[in-house]
């Protein structure tokens, strides 16, 4: 008898910072150009700043069977005030295609609108097409803007944005 996966998204909590650093550093290590921050930096972490990320910053994880598949982060951008974000989205290799990254793009959208706002907005990457396609798919547009990265100016970031329903 097989029994079905199940998938799981939920908010992360102090508990979940073992799990968060593990799909971070995934995340940082897949695709490094993808992040703000790189791979070097945050294995460096301490145990208290991993349980801080997850106590006070906005993090939804995706679980499969228990195991940690995927997260995604929200928050605000000082720049745009009044505007909701989506930040450092990521599915593990084996979990893309499967629902799982629309589903925590969803996670950030509804906590976006229990904020009383109806877009949500994100920066995607020029060397990651496969993300910038993939947002497209899930009802995200371009806005027109686009910048060099901080920390490697060589990377162009657009600026997309989402109408929530």
């Amino acid at each position: 008898m097989t029994r079905e996966s199940t998938l799981s998204i939920r908010p992360c909590g102090p508990d979940d910072w073992r799990d968060l650093r593990t799909i971070r550093l995934e995340a940082l290590s897949d695709t490094p150009e993808a992040y703000g921050s790189t791979y070097e930096e945050s294995v460096r972490w301490s145990d208290a700043q991993w349980k801080d990320a997850a106590s006070n910053r906005l993090f939804y994880l995706a679980y499969r069977d228990r195991g940690v598949v995927g997260m995604v982060s929200g928050g605000f951008n000082d720049a745009h005030p009044g505007t909701r974000w989506l930040y450092g989205m990521y599915v593990t290799p084996s979990e893309r295609g499967t629902g799982t990254a629309a589903r925590l793009v969803r996670s950030i959208g509804d906590w976006a609108k229990s904020q009383g706002v109806d877009q949500i907005y994100l920066h995607v990457g020029s060397s990651v097409p496969r993300a910038r396609a993939f947002y497209e798919k899930v009802g995200f547009g371009p806005t027109g803007e686009a910048f060099q990265m901080d920390r490697d100016d060589s990377l162009t970031l657009f600026t997309m944005v989402q109408q929530l329903d």
